[in-house]
Order: structure tokens, then C-alpha cells, then sequence
């Protein structure tokens, strides 16, 4: 998401055959028919030279799976976040995730969580009598979006008739259209200062935990909105909570949080100023025709030995 390598080409599978492709630990109707709408087809584990892992957690599986079936050279990993197979990468294979897939629903959402945030919508919501009026525009808002892939890159043109002043924080400062600014991770505290809104669309990897503390929250604007729609760890959520209690900040809609699932006692819960939502910035509904046109496509691509699409990059670990 803030920047891949050039990736890898897989080899051609021999001319006129289909790929043969496993569907594992458990198969669906819909994941079968879209490895057949890319030209392959479904075969037991002991003829695959491929497989659709179909588990969001369950490194010790696919690796044992990997071990015992050596011609295997290619993994398609079911979502874009891959953070538990990350200490099993190597250069053996060729792996592929879902990164890019789901970037037009979470933006949408964001959409959805910015305005909420801007227009005082969760404390409207829980009020029981006629309150005096508040909110504010998005409509020219200083919004930093750290994160600079598909998500941050949907946005971007989500936020473009509302002529916000952006400015995207991602691992290299390559510039971006439609952002003032991009800056490197390292100037990640000059992104936040003054900033009305951050967006938080990034990977889990080494470096990006709490990316966003007390010190962090300190820069940003008095009623500024934070927005996380990566991962919960992103944030020092004991932090986050002191600045919206004491006001430091505006407010905070989260659509993933640490710890994951939220427990029901939490004050993220009962505070007038924060909104939360359980992970459906990408539902299943919405995830199954995405991943399976994702699916296809890759089949396609794996069957002429061209590049595959949303390939991990190894050695960064998404």
C-alpha cells in the first residue's frame, strides 16, 4: 500500500493444458466457478501446481499444505491484509493477496465515517432531545491520508469535489494526482500538524504500530477527526481515548480498533465523540464478487505466464 517492488512473472503451464488449481482448506460454489471463469480448473491437492487459500489465519496450515505438495509454485492468499502469513513468505513461490480489491467499498466508507465525524452524526444519534447545533464542512478540510495504495487512491478521487487540501504520508514521496502534498513515513509528524482530518490506510507491518500516540494526536488540528480504516494496532488506542475524553481532538470514527472486537464495556463505546464500526468497511457480500473476479483474473494471468496481479512483495511483507 505505500509502494511495491516490480514483482515477479510466474512460468507458462504447459500450452493447452488449464491451470490446475487447488481451492483449500474448504472450497465455496462461487471460489470453484471464478478459477473456471479464468480457465482453470478445480483438481484435489496431489495434482495442483496452485492453490486459492481460503483461510484468513491459518499460517501453520498452509504451510504444512506447502511442505507436502512441492509443486505448488503459486499462492493466492484470500484478503489484502496478510499480516498472519507474513513470517512465511519466501522466494519459492509466487504470492498473491487481495491488496486493491476491496479499495472502492473502504473508501466509500471512509466517505461515509469522514462526513459522520465532521457533522457530529454519533453524538446527534444518541441524544434524546433537541440539541443546540454543531458540525463542520469537509468542503475544503485539511485531510492527511497516511497510506498511499488503492484505498488512499480511491479516496482521493471520492474527495475531489469536495476540494479538500491533501496531503498523503506513504513510504516514498512519490508524488500522487489530485494530493498538494506527499511526503515520506519519516515526515509523517509535519503531514499531521494542523491537519482537520488523518486517514489512516496502510498495512500492518513492522514500524506502522501506534503510529498514532499521544504526541501524534497533539499536532493535529482542535476538532480534527481521526479515521482508521487499516488496522486496529495503528493507534495507542489507551491514548486516543485521554484525547478525545479531554478534547485534544475532535473526534475519532474507527472502523477496526485494538483490542479487535471491541469489548462492550469499552468507553469507545459511550463517547459522545467517537464512532465505531465492526470491520464492514468490506463486507462478506461485498468481498465475494471483488475476490472472485480477483481470482479470475489471476488464473488467467497464471495460465499464459504473464504477471499476476496484487502480488505480495516478500521482503516487504505486503
Amino acid at each position: 500500500m505505500l509502494g511495491f517492488s516490480d514483482g515477479a512473472t510466474v512460468g507458462p503451464v504447459t500450452p493447452h493444458r488449464p491451470p490446475l488449481v487447488a481451492t483449500e482448506p474448504v472450497s465455496a460454489g462461487w471460489i470453484d466457478a471464478a478459477v473456471e471463469a479464468g480457465g482453470g480448473r478445480v483438481v484435489p491437492l496431489a495434482d495442483a501446481t496452485a492453490v486459492v487459500w481460503t483461510r484468513a489465519d491459518d499460517p501453520p496450515g498452509l504451510a504444512a499444505l506447502l511442505a507436502d505438495h512441492r509443486a505448488i509454485d503459486w499462492v493466492q492468499l484470500p484478503w489484502a491484509g496478510i499480516e498472519p502469513y507474513v513470517a512465511m513468505l519466501d522466494h519459492e513461490h509466487t504470492w498473491s493477496c487481495a491488496k486493491g480489491v476491496y479499495a472502492e467499498p473502504v473508501a466509500e466508507h471512509t466517505m461515509a465515517l469522514l462526513l459522520a465525524g465532521f457533522r457530529q452524526l454519533a453524538r446527534f444519534s444518541r441524544a434524546e432531545t433537541w440539541t443546540a447545533q454543531a458540525g463542520r464542512n469537509l468542503l475544503g478540510a485539511r485531510v492527511t491520508i497516511v497510506g498511499g495504495g488503492g484505498i488512499a487512491e480511491s479516496l482521493i478521487r471520492m474527495l475531489g469535489p469536495f476540494h479538500c487540501d491533501l496531503t498523503v504520508v506513504r513510504r516514498t514521496a512519490q508524488p500522487m494526482p489530485g494530493v498538494a502534498r506527499v511526503l515520506a513515513h519519516d515526515a509523517l509528524h509535519v503531514g499531521l500538524r494542523d491537519a482537520d482530518a488523518v486517514v489512516l490506510a496502510l498495512p500492518l507491518v513492522a514500524g506502522t504500530e501506534q503510529l498514532i500516540g499521544a504526541a501524534e494526536l497533539s499536532l493535529l488540528a482542535p476538532d480534527a477527526w481521526v479515521v482508521n480504516v487499516a488496522r486496529g494496532a495503528h493507534i495507542d488506542t489507551d491514548a486516543l481515548v485521554a484525547a478525545l475524553v479531554s478534547g485534544t481532538i475532535g473526534g475519532a470514527a474507527l472502523d477496526v480498533t485494538d483490542p479487535e472486537p471491541l469489548p462492550d464495556d469499552h468507553p469507545l463505546w459511550s463517547l459522545p465523540n467517537a464512532l465505531v464500526t465492526p470491520h464492514t468497511g468490506n463486507t462478506q457480500a461485498m468481498a465475494r464478487p471483488l475476490l472472485g473476479a480477483r481470482i479470475t483474473e489471476n488464473v488467467r494471468r497464471y495460465g499464459d505466464g504473464r504477471e499476476l496481479v496484487g502480488l505480495v512483495d516478500v521482503d516487504l511483507g505486503y
